[in-house]
């Protein structure tokens, strides 16, 4: 099939009375007695395509929802149009016919529900809400990529199937591997590292997956993770590329998408940076005076993570300084026989005494969620194989990890934003399903 050449209808707007041929899908249809309209759509917008009774082939045509047509004419200034143009046809081809009626209501007059919409997602994606929600993401995912490039990281591509875990735990899926069995990546954790050695600053944007048997609106066993590493960098460097990373990503998604965040009801506030750093003991303490049942050691709850934004008063921060058993054996601890470890605990808690339970970790939260976790690295061989016994691992089965530290491995240190949730964040989602283009959980793994 030889393809014509085609005008977008955006285009068409500045092309007022000019022949040209538009193409898209049929959205809906008006027939009145003496004028029937034609809804058009492609990827850039709407146009009403007018038809009168004299061309009878095109005003008797038979049409339904989400054919594919092929219109040629001109468009012209309309003061009834909502784009202030209209298009009237000399031709009208059909592309290809749809089967009616549609399994799901695309025009959401009454919105399916979330599974009939996921079996149905290639129908649901030309809906204006989910076709909005990913041009969003599309937005964040773009400016994040462009934001590190420019700024001397390059990208780097891990393996998706593993030998062994990447952090320890047994939420792993494990697949068979000609005569042994391997696993589907849990985190790009030690791969980033490696190369981080050589390359210096490096970002990926990976699939990861996790075994957890849960089924809510904020998990998926499948999601994509924005990574960073950086060498001769602690928490704090990765911190301020953090910030500054998702500021510009905000930026974009609010200049790029403006009619999508509209139509989705929001309305994005950029939060200032620096980001102001609360420390996690802080959070407890600021939690345990409002009420909360928490004690130092414990995670936080979604509802306490709202809770603190609220107690914050901003609409991003980072949560600093973890207790080592709620973070992963390779978050570097707080030393305080180091001088600069040692000052920074007594100036900020009084004492060097609790350094011996801190590690170097944090937690950014944006919009009441937390978005993005990160640590400085051991890049030290024996620390390494200590915190692995300390997390009650055996080192003997990381030696893989460790030993890519014994030949030269400065400090470093990372993060990860997961595409995901911070879609759901941006675009107002409370189901993180509504984010994924094609989910995976517990009862998904179709289409």
């Amino acid at each position: 099939m030889e393809m014509f050449e085609r005008t977008y209808i955006e285009e068409a707007r500045h092309r007022v009375g000019e022949r040209i041929t538009l193409a898209g899908w049929v959205s809906r249809t008006r027939d009145l007695k003496k004028i029937r309209f034609i809804v058009l759509r492609d990827r850039t917008g709407e146009i009403q395509v007018v038809v009168k009774p004299d061309t009878p082939e095109m005003f008797n045509l038979s049409l339904g929802r989400e054919d594919v047509l092929s219109v040629t004419g001109k468009a012209v200034e309309s003061d009834v149009a909502k784009a202030g143009v209209e298009f009237l046809p000399d031709g009208i081809e059909v592309i290809n016919r749809s089967q009616q009626p549609l399994p799901v209501d695309i025009l959401e007059n009454k919105k399916s529900d979330l599974d009939t919409r996921l079996n149905w997602r290639f129908l649901d994606f030309r809906s204006p809400t989910t076709n909005a929600i990913f041009r969003v993401q599309n937005a964040l995912v773009t400016a994040f990529r462009d934001y590190l490039s420019g700024n001397g990281y390059m990208e780097f591509q891990p393996p998706c199937i593993i030998g062994s875990a990447s952090e320890g735990g047994a939420d792993l899926f494990a697949i068979p591997y000609f005569e042994k069995m391997a696993y589907l990546a849990q985190s790009p954790q030690l791969y980033k590292q490696m190369c981080a050695m050589s390359f210096e600053k490096v970002f990926t944007i990976t699939p990861i997956w996790r075994a957890e048997k849960f089924n809510t609106p904020t998990h998926l066993n499948e999601i994509r993770q924005m990574d960073i590493e950086q060498t001769f960098a602690d928490d704090e460097t990765v911190m301020d590329v953090l910030e500054k990373t998702l500021v510009h990503m905000l930026e974009e998604a609010k200049e790029k998408t403006a009619d999508q965040l509209e139509l989705l009801g929001r309305e994005l506030t950029i939060p200032k940076t620096p980001f102001r750093r609360v420390t996690y003991t802080n959070a407890i303490e600021m939690l345990q005076g409002a009420g909360e049942p928490i004690l130092w050691g414990d995670d936080f709850t979604k509802t306490q993570e709202a809770l603190l934004t609220e107690l914050v008063g901003d609409e991003a921060f980072f949560l600093k300084d973890w207790p080592g058993e709620q973070k992963t054996f390779y978050a570097m601890p707080y030393d305080k026989e180091d001088e600069r470890d040692a000052r920074y605990l007594e100036e900020t808690y009084g004492s060097t005494e609790i350094g011996d339970r801190l590690v170097r970790a944090f937690d950014c939260l944006y919009g009441g969620i937390e978005i993005s976790s990160g640590t400085m690295r051991i890049h030290l061989p024996e620390l390494l194989k200590e915190r692995i016994r300390y997390k009650g691992l055996n080192p003997d089965n990381f030696e893989y990890y460790v030993g890519a530290f014994r030949y030269g491995a400065p400090p470093h240190a990372g993060w990860s934003i997961g595409l995901e949730r911070i879609t759901m964040t941006v675009t107002g989602q409370s189901n993180i399903r509504e984010c994924c283009m094609f989910p995976r959980d517990r009862d998904r793994l179709v289409p």
